[in-house]
C-alpha cells in the first residue's frame, strides 16, 4: 500500500465515506459515488484511491466533463497535496497539458481520454478510471465509459471504474456497472437559501415566460432584452445587499456574458466591484485570474462551465437565468442546432449549490415558482440530441463494426447512427468493411470527422496550414466583432466574394503577419484570434503527427491557385451540404436533400450558382448560411454525379415532358428537354398522373357512369357472383392499359375505358349484369327506359303514368331481389308520384292523381279505369 502523504486538510463530507469506497472498489471492481455539490469528491477521491495502493504503480485517470474544471481540479489537489502541477498530479486537456513521468493522477477531459483509448485501447498504463460529474451526460463521456466498460469485461478485468455524480440517479449506473455498490456522501456542507424572482429583488419580474424552449434566430436572444436584464441587475444588486461575499451569475453564452457587463457596470463602479467573465474558450490565464482571489468583491458572469466541479472560493450568492444553450440534431437538415432552453431541475440545483461551497448563501433563480415545476428533473443527454459522426468513427476505428450494438449506458437513436454512418460513407470514413485508411486517420485528429477531412484534403492539396486555420476558425469561437459588422459591409467597394471561409482565413493570415484587424464580417478580437493562431499551429502538428511522411493520395495535382484549393478542400468536407442558386435569387437555394437555405448578411457569397453551406442555422423553413463557399461544377467528384432521363407529366399542359437531370445526390444541377419520349415511358408517367387525380381523367359520357354504377349495386344485391368492387384503387390499375398510345390526359379520356374494364369480368359475370342489372326496361307502352342505378341507393324507373296502364306489379331485378322504385311522371316530366308497390298505385292514389292533372293535361289520357286502359307514347295515341 502506497504511503499516504501527511497532509492536514479541511474536513470534507466526502471524507467519511472514503475507507467505505476504497474497501467496495477492492472487492467489486467499480463503485458509484452519489455526492452533492461542495462535497469535496472531485479532489479528495482520486488521492485516496491512490494512498489506498489500488492503483498500484499505473496511473489514475480523472475524466472532469470540462477544460476549466479539469485545470481547476489539477491545481486544487497538488496544493492539497502540497506538490507541483506537471508532477505527482497532472492534466491534460485539448492543446495544453501539465504531465510528466511521475504524474499518477491525471485530470482530462473526455476528448483526451477518447485518444487514449485510440492509442493505447486496453489502457496498459491505467488502473482506475473515474468519471466526475457523470451527470452531465456529455456524449464523448457516454462514448467513453461504455468503452472502458468494454476493455475491463473483455481484456482488463483488473481495471476499476468509479462514477461520480452529485445529481444522477445512481441506480441505472450501477446497474450497468454490473449492480456495483453505491456509496452516499453526506450533503452540502453549508445551506443556501432559495428564492425566486419577484421574493427579493424588490419587485422586479421576468417580461417574458421562460416555460418552453426558445430557438435561437440570427443571434437573438428574446430573454436578454433591457427589462430583463434590468431584473438580473436588480437580483445582483439584492445578492451584493444580502450576502458578504462574491456572486455567481450564470448566463447561457458569452453574447449575454458581455452585455450583461455593459448593464453591470454603473454597479460596479458603485461597489468597486470585479466583473469577470467564465466559459470554456477563455486563456488558462484569465481562468486563473476568476478562480483565484481578488481584492475586490467579485461578480463572475458564466456559462454552465461554472454550474460543476470548479470551485471559486468566496461566492455566496448565485443568480440563475435558468437558461443555457445546448445542441440539438437536426434530422432533416443533417447538422447540430444551437438552441436556448430551460435547464433542468437538477441543473438548477446544481447551480445553487455553488453558493454553499465555503459558507451560508442564497440563490436567486430568474423564474418563477410554478414554472420550476414544470422543468424536466433532468437534462437530456447528449447522446440523444447531437450529431453522432465522431463517436461512430471512433468506435469503427476501435473495432467496433456495430455502433448500435456497442454497450452504451443509454443507447443513441437508430436514426441518428444511421444518419451519421452516412455522412462517414460519403467523406471516405467508412466503406462496408468498416473504417478506411482515410477513416482512421481521420480519426487521430481532433475534431469532427469533417473538418479533419477538410485537414487531411489541404495537406493533399498542398495548403495544409491554410487548411488548418479553416478549421480552427469553424471550430472556435469567433475572432470578430459583429456587432461593427453592418457598417463594415456595406462600406466594402465590392460585396461579392467566392468564399466566406477563404476571406475569413486571409484575414486572419493579414492579423498575423501585420496586425490589421479591419474585415467585413468585424473588426478582429486579438485575444481571440491568438488563439484561434494557436489552434492552427496545434492541429498542424497533430496532422504531421497522423500523416507522417505519407500522403493519403500522392497523386493529386494541387491547383496553381492557393484560394481555389482551399476551396477544394471546403468541398470535400462539405460536398453533402451543396447548394444551387435559385433563379432570379440573390440569397437563396436549395440544398441536398431538398432543403431550401438562405444566405445570411455575414456571407458575401452573392453570386456562384453552386456554393456549400458550411456554417448553418437550421431554421424551421429554411436554413440560414451564416458562412458559404462557391463551387465550380469540374471540382465535383464524378463518383457523385448522376445523369438520368425523367419522363413527368406537367400539369399546366395536361401533356407528357421528358428531361435530362444531371444531379449530385438528389440536387439538380441542370436539365435540357428531350424531343423523343419513348411510348412505353409516355404511358407510365401518364398512369402515375393519372393515378394521383382520376376523376380528371375519368370520362364524362353516362355509359361509362351507368356500367359502373350497375356493377357496383349488383356486387352489393348478389354478392355470389363475386363481382369485381371497381373502385378507384382497381380503376387505377388499369392505367397502364388505357394510357397506352396516349399523350395527354384529353387523350386518356377519350380512351376506350369501357372495354378495359370489361375485360376484368368473366363471360358469365358480364351475362349476369345485362340480365340482374339491365341498363333499361320495356314498359307495357313498348318504350325501353333507362334505369337509374347508384351504389347504395335504391334503383329508379322514371315514366310517365300513361306509359305504365296496365302494368299491375312493381318490376323488379337482381333475380327479383330488388324492387324499382317507380318514379311516376306528369306529362310535365315530373314527378308526380314515388312508389315501390305499383298496385298500390292503381287501387289508391290514381283517382286523386288524375282528378289532379286532368284538367292541366287535357290532351292526355286519363281514364277511370288504368288497369284496362291501353298505354300510350304520347298524347292522343292509343
Amino acid at each position: 500500500m502506497r504511503a499516504a502523504r501527511i497532509v492536514t486538510l479541511s474536513p470534507l463530507p466526502i471524507d467519511a465515506v472514503l475507507p467505505q469506497l476504497t474497501e467496495s472498489l477492492r472487492a467489486h471492481g467499480c463503485a458509484v459515488v452519489r455526492a452533492p455539490t461542495g462535497s469535496g469528491k472531485t479532489t479528495r477521491v482520486a488521492p485516496a484511491v491512490l494512498d489506498s495502493g489500488l492503483a498500484g504503480e499505473r496511473a489514475i485517470v480523472v475524466l472532469e466533463p470540462r477544460r476549466v474544471a479539469a485545470r481547476a481540479a489539477a491545481r486544487r489537489i497538488a496544493a492539497e497535496r502540497q506538490g507541483r502541477v506537471g508532477d505527482e498530479i497532472g492534466y491534460a486537456v485539448r492543446f495544453d497539458q501539465q504531465l510528466s513521468r511521475q504524474t499518477r493522477i491525471r485530470i482530462v477531459t473526455d476528448g483526451v481520454l477518447l485518444r487514449s483509448l485510440n492509442d493505447d485501447p486496453f489502457l496498459e498504463d491505467v488502473s482506475v478510471v473515474i468519471f466526475d460529474e457523470f451527470h452531465e451526460r456529455g456524449l464523448n463521456v457516454d462514448l467513453a465509459l461504455g468503452m472502458v466498460r468494454r476493455v475491463q469485461q473483455t481484456v482488463r478485468s483488473d481495471l476499476k471504474i468509479i462514477v461520480m455524480s452529485a445529481t444522477l440517479a445512481a441506480e441505472p449506473v450501477a446497474a450497468f456497472l454490473g449492480d456495483c455498490p453505491i456509496i452516499v456522501a453526506e450533503g452540502r456542507r453549508f445551506p443556501v437559501e432559495l428564492a425566486y424572482i419577484g421574493t427579493m429583488t424588490r419587485g422586479v419580474r421576468l417580461p417574458v415566460s421562460i416555460g418552453s424552449t426558445m430557438h435561437l434566430v440570427g443571434g437573438y436572444n428574446p430573454f436578454f432584452n433591457k427589462l430583463s436584464l434590468e431584473g438580473l441587475v436588480s437580483a445582483v444588486r439584492t445578492a451584493l445587499e444580502h450576502t458578504s461575499g462574491d456572486i455567481l451569475v450564470f448566463l447561457p453564452g458569452v453574447g449575454e456574458i458581455r452585455r450583461a457587463a455593459t448593464e453591470l457596470a454603473p454597479l460596479s463602479h458603485r461597489f468597486a466591484l470585479a466583473v469577470m467573465p467564465l466559459y470554456g474558450d477563455l486563456s488558462a490565464e484569465q481562468q486563473d485570474a476568476v478562480l483565484g482571489p481578488s481584492e475586490r468583491r467579485k461578480v463572475v458572469l458564466a456559462t454552465n462551465v461554472a454550474e460543476t466541479s470548479i470551485t471559486i472560493d468566496g461566492i455566496t450568492a448565485v443568480v440563475d437565468t435558468g437558461l443555457a444553450r445546448v445542441l440539438r440534431f437536426d434530422e432533416r437538415a443533417g447538422f447540430d442546432r444551437l438552441v436556448l432552453s430551460n435547464i433542468s431541475k437538477a441543473s438548477a440545483d446544481q447551480r445553487a449549490g455553488r453558493a454553499g461551497r465555503t459558507q451560508p448563501g442564497i440563490a436567486l433563480r430568474l423564474w418563477t415558482e410554478e414554472q420550476h415545476q414544470g422543468r424536466a428533473p433532468h437534462d437530456e443527454p447528449e447522446i440523444r440530441r447531437v450529431d453522432l459522426a465522431g463517436p461512430v468513427l471512433q468506435l469503427s476505428c476501435w473495432g467496433e463494426v456495430n455502433a448500435a450494438g456497442f454497450p452504451w449506458f443509454e443507447p443513441p437513436r437508430a436514426a441518428s447512427i444511421a444518419q451519421a454512418e452516412r455522412l462517414l460513407s460519403r467523406l471516405g470514413a467508412l466503406d462496408e468493411k468498416g473504417a478506411t485508411d482515410l477513416g482512421r486517420l481521420m480519426n487521430r485528429l481532433s475534431v469532427h470527422p469533417r473538418l479533419a477531412r477538410l485537414l487531411i484534403e489541404g495537406r493533399r492539396l498542398g495548403v495544409a496550414r491554410r487548411a488548418a486555420l479553416a478549421v480552427a476558425l469553424l471550430s472556435e469561437r469567433s475572432p470578430f466583432f459583429q456587432e461593427d459588422a453592418p457598417v463594415k459591409r456595406r462600406g466594402r467597394t465590392s460585396a461579392r466574394s467566392a468564399s466566406d471561409i477563404v476571406d475569413r482565413v486571409a484575414a486572419l493570415e493579414g492579423f498575423s503577419d501585420t496586425g490589421h484587424d479591419d474585415h467585413y464580417q468585424g473588426t478582429i478580437k486579438v485575444g481571440a484570434a491568438r488563439m484561434v493562431l494557436r489552434v492552427r499551429d496545434q492541429l498542424l502538428q497533430q496532422l504531421e503527427a497522423a500523416c507522417g511522411t505519407a500522403n493519403p493520395d500522392d497523386s493529386a495535382t494541387a491547383p496553381a491557385d492557393e484560394d481555389e484549393a482551399l476551396q477544394r478542400c471546403v468541398l470535400a468536407a462539405f460536398h453533402d451540404r451543396l447548394a444551387r442558386r435559385r433563379e432570379m435569387s440573390k440569397d437563396r437555394g436549395v440544398m441536398v436533400g431538398g432543403r431550401g437555405v438562405r444566405l445570411g448578411w455575414t456571407s458575401a457569397v452573392t453570386e456562384a450558382e453552386l456554393f456549400v453551406c458550411v456554417d448553418v442555422d437550421a431554421g424551421d423553413s429554411e436554413a440560414l448560411v451564416h458562412q458559404a463557399s462557391a463551387v465550380a461544377r469540374e471540382w465535383l467528384d464524378p463518383r457523385w454525379l448522376t445523369s438520368r432521363d425523367e419522363v413527368t407529366f406537367d400539369r399546366r399542359s395536361g401533356r407528357v415532358a421528358a428531361v435530362r437531370r444531371t444531379c449530385w445526390d438528389d440536387l439538380v444541377l441542370d436539365e435540357v428537354s428531350l424531343a423523343h419520349i419513348p411510348d412505353e415511358q409516355i404511358a407510365a408517367a401518364l398512369a402515375a398522373a393519372a393515378a394521383a387525380d382520376l376523376d380528371q381523367v375519368l370520362p364524362k359520357d353516362n355509359d361509362l357512369r351507368t356500367y359502373l354504377e350497375r356493377v357496383r349495386s349488383l356486387r352489393e344485391w348478389m354478392p355470389e357472383l363475386q363481382l369485381p368492387a371497381l373502385d378507384d384503387a382497381q380503376l387505377a390499375a388499369l392505367l397502364p392499359a388505357v394510357c397506352q398510345g396516349c399523350r395527354s390526359f384529353d387523350d386518356v379520356r377519350r380512351a376506350p375505358w369501357l372495354h378495359w374494364i370489361k375485360t376484368m369480368l368473366t363471360p358469365a359475370q358480364l351475362q349476369a349484369i345485362d340480365r340482374e342489372a339491365p341498363e333499361r326496361l320495356s314498359v307495357p307502352s313498348g318504350s325501353r327506359v333507362a334505369i337509374q342505378y347508384k351504389a347504395g341507393k335504391r334503383p329508379v324507373l322514371a315514366a310517365r303514368i300513361q306509359e305504365l296502364f296496365g302494368l299491375a306489379q312493381t318490376p323488379r331485378i337482381a333475380g327479383g331481389r330488388v324492387p324499382l322504385l317507380m318514379h311516376l311522371l306528369a306529362p310535365n316530366m315530373r314527378p308526380q308520384q314515388v312508389t315501390d308497390d305499383l298496385t298500390s298505385f292503381w287501387n289508391k292514389a290514381y283517382q286523386q292523381v288524375r282528378k289532379d292533372l286532368r284538367a292541366r293535361y287535357p290532351k292526355h289520357a286519363w281514364p277511370e279505369d288504368p288497369w284496362n286502359a291501353l298505354p300510350q307514347r304520347r298524347p292522343g295515341k292509343k
